[in-house]
């Protein structure tokens, strides 16, 4: 081997092991299931929200048999969001088989960006230019860290839409803000299993525990990942009773992105 060859080999060969290890941490979206009609696995929806959108969706689902799916996640992990929301349809399959009358909206929190996925069925009442429009109007309230309510309101509007459409109406109300919001103390007897699990983490991370990059949400001390499962994190909602998976529905990538 010549000496430029040697020269050439050197300077590819760091460049080739960071692309390696980029590759190797890259986030593999495919493997999160669903944890309800809302999968919160950044954990910005508050309980009473989370019920509230748990219940509106499983009545358009039984009025019009569509589907709506609610994700949050921390971060793309430098993906393309319009990837990560039809990766996420198409593995969960919203909407019914045969139908594909699904709808996903996916919020990535610290990137500030969101996408509305909508299935081949729904794209007659719902296109990219609607979609657009739904998106932007829920950018005040993101804005203000009001993830829950503006969540709630956009799958509300979403429900209307699909209901329309379908000659229904779907008769459970849109509650106030206030009444979804949860007072200030009810959080209190929460507040200090959390910080003792939070406390445990960060002293197993410092002495170089096994915590994996999914042991937890993407605030912990250290840097951690965030988790897959099903529970919801600390205060979950069972939506057992109302969820019972998607249909095997699909989407193209028709929808609209935006950020705030």
């Amino acid at each position: 081997m010549s000496l430029h060859t040697q020269r050439i080999a050197l300077v590819r060969f760091p460049i080739l092991l960071c692309a390696l290890l980029l590759s190797l941490s890259a986030a593999d979206f495919t493997n999160l299931q669903p944890q309800g009609y809302l999968s919160d696995f950044a954990q910005v929806v508050n309980p009473a929200h989370r019920a509230e959108m748990e219940r509106y969706c499983a009545r358009v689902e039984q009025l019009t048999s569509a589907e709506i799916a609610i994700v949050t996640i921390p971060s793309l992990e430098g993906e393309p969001i319009e990837d990560v929301a039809n990766s996420l349809f198409r593995k969960w399959g919203v909407g019914k088989k045969g139908k594909n009358e699904g709808v996903l909206l996916l919020l990535a929190v610290r990137d500030r960006r969101m996408r509305l996925e909508v299935g081949y069925g729904l794209e007659p009442i719902l296109p990219d230019g609607l979609a657009g429009e739904l998106l932007d109007n829920m950018r005040p309230l993101l804005r203000q860290g009001e993830y829950g309510s503006a969540l709630l309101e956009a799958t509300h509007r979403l429900g209307s839409i699909i209901a329309k459409s379908k000659n229904v109406s779907i008769d459970v109300t849109l509650p106030s803000r206030r009444e979804v919001r949860p007072e200030p103390e009810a959080y209190f007897p929460l507040l200090i299993p959390i910080l003792i699990v939070l406390l445990l983490i960060w002293i197993n991370r410092r002495r170089g525990g096994g915590f994996g990059p999914s042991s937890g949400p993407w605030f912990f001390p250290g840097g951690g990942g965030w988790s897959s499962g099903s529970g919801g994190g600390f205060g979950g909602y069972d939506s057992s009773d109302s969820f019972g998976g998607f249909g095997g529905g699909d989407s193209g990538g028709g929808g609209a992105n935006s950020d705030w």
